[in-house]
Protein backbone atom coordinates (compact mmCIF):
# COMPACT_ATOMS: atom_id res chain seq x y z
CA UNK A 1 0.00 0.00 0.00
CA UNK A 2 2.83 2.28 0.64
CA UNK A 3 4.19 1.70 -3.02
CA UNK A 4 0.98 2.75 -4.42
CA UNK A 5 0.45 5.69 -2.50
CA UNK A 6 4.04 6.94 -3.03
CA UNK A 7 3.19 6.06 -7.05
CA UNK A 8 -0.01 8.17 -6.66
CA UNK A 9 2.41 10.74 -4.84
CA UNK A 10 4.48 11.56 -7.28
CA UNK A 11 1.25 12.09 -9.89
CA UNK A 12 0.14 14.18 -7.89
CA UNK A 13 3.39 16.50 -7.49
CA UNK A 14 3.86 15.96 -11.26
CA UNK A 15 -0.15 16.99 -12.07
CA UNK A 16 0.42 20.57 -9.89
CA UNK A 17 3.73 21.17 -11.57
CA UNK A 18 2.15 20.56 -14.95
CA UNK A 19 -0.87 22.51 -14.06
CA UNK A 20 0.75 25.71 -12.59
CA UNK A 21 3.22 25.55 -15.41
CA UNK A 22 0.22 25.61 -18.38
CA UNK A 23 -1.91 28.67 -16.92
CA UNK A 24 -1.10 31.81 -17.29
CA UNK A 25 -0.33 34.43 -14.65
CA UNK A 26 -2.30 37.30 -13.74
CA UNK A 27 -0.29 40.06 -15.93
CA UNK A 28 -1.66 38.30 -18.90
CA UNK A 29 -5.11 39.16 -17.83
CA UNK A 30 -4.36 42.41 -19.30
CA UNK A 31 -3.45 42.09 -22.85
CA UNK A 32 -6.14 40.11 -23.05
CA UNK A 33 -8.63 42.46 -22.27
CA UNK A 34 -7.80 44.93 -24.96
CA UNK A 35 -8.05 41.96 -27.02
CA UNK A 36 -4.71 40.62 -28.04
CA UNK A 37 -4.51 36.98 -27.74
CA UNK A 38 -7.86 35.78 -26.96
CA UNK A 39 -9.19 34.24 -29.91
CA UNK A 40 -5.76 31.75 -30.46
CA UNK A 41 -7.09 29.85 -27.26
CA UNK A 42 -8.54 26.43 -26.77
CA UNK A 43 -11.12 27.14 -24.27
CA UNK A 44 -11.81 30.10 -25.28
CA UNK A 45 -11.27 33.87 -23.76
CA UNK A 46 -11.38 33.04 -20.02
CA UNK A 47 -12.80 29.10 -20.47
CA UNK A 48 -9.75 27.52 -18.99
CA UNK A 49 -9.22 29.38 -15.97
CA UNK A 50 -11.95 28.07 -14.53
CA UNK A 51 -11.47 24.03 -15.20
CA UNK A 52 -7.00 24.39 -15.01
CA UNK A 53 -7.91 26.28 -11.52
CA UNK A 54 -10.36 23.34 -10.21
CA UNK A 55 -7.88 20.63 -11.29
CA UNK A 56 -4.73 22.51 -10.18
CA UNK A 57 -6.87 22.77 -5.87
CA UNK A 58 -8.05 18.80 -6.77
CA UNK A 59 -3.94 17.75 -7.37
CA UNK A 60 -2.90 20.24 -4.45
CA UNK A 61 -5.55 18.71 -2.56
CA UNK A 62 -4.78 15.31 -3.50
CA UNK A 63 -1.13 15.70 -3.05
CA UNK A 64 -1.71 17.34 0.88
CA UNK A 65 -3.39 14.38 1.65
CA UNK A 66 -1.46 11.90 0.55
CA UNK A 67 1.82 13.85 2.36
CA UNK A 68 -0.40 13.46 4.88
CA UNK A 69 -1.14 9.86 5.02
CA UNK A 70 2.83 8.86 4.16
CA UNK A 71 4.40 10.51 6.87
CA UNK A 72 1.70 8.76 9.32
CA UNK A 73 2.93 5.33 7.11
CA UNK A 74 6.82 6.43 7.61
CA UNK A 75 6.47 7.95 11.51
CA UNK A 76 5.49 4.21 12.53
CA UNK A 77 7.76 2.20 10.57
CA UNK A 78 10.77 3.73 12.79
CA UNK A 79 9.05 2.50 16.39
CA UNK A 80 11.41 1.12 18.45
CA UNK A 81 10.04 -1.21 21.05
CA UNK A 82 11.39 -2.32 24.47
CA UNK A 83 12.06 -5.54 25.85
CA UNK A 84 8.94 -5.87 27.73
CA UNK A 85 7.04 -5.77 24.44
CA UNK A 86 7.86 -9.22 23.40
CA UNK A 87 7.00 -11.57 26.44
CA UNK A 88 6.63 -14.36 24.63
CA UNK A 89 10.55 -15.22 24.33
CA UNK A 90 11.63 -17.18 26.83
CA UNK A 91 13.83 -15.59 29.35
CA UNK A 92 16.64 -18.18 29.58
CA UNK A 93 18.22 -17.06 25.96
CA UNK A 94 19.03 -13.22 27.52
CA UNK A 95 20.43 -15.10 30.32
CA UNK A 96 23.02 -17.29 28.21
CA UNK A 97 23.72 -14.18 25.87
CA UNK A 98 25.07 -12.31 29.13
CA UNK A 99 26.65 -15.36 30.03
CA UNK A 100 28.71 -15.67 26.51
CA UNK A 101 29.56 -12.12 26.78
CA UNK A 102 31.61 -12.34 30.07
CA UNK A 103 35.22 -13.28 29.41
CA UNK A 104 36.44 -16.47 30.89
CA UNK A 105 39.55 -15.04 32.41
CA UNK A 106 37.36 -12.12 34.37
CA UNK A 107 36.64 -12.06 38.40
CA UNK A 108 33.34 -13.04 37.67
CA UNK A 109 32.43 -16.47 39.50
CA UNK A 110 29.74 -18.24 36.77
Amino acid sequence: MYEILLVIYLLAALGVIGLVLVQQGKGADMGASFGAGASGTLFGASGSGNFLTRMTAIFATVFFVISLILGNLSAKHGEETSGWEDLTAPAVEKVVEEAESVPANSDIPQ
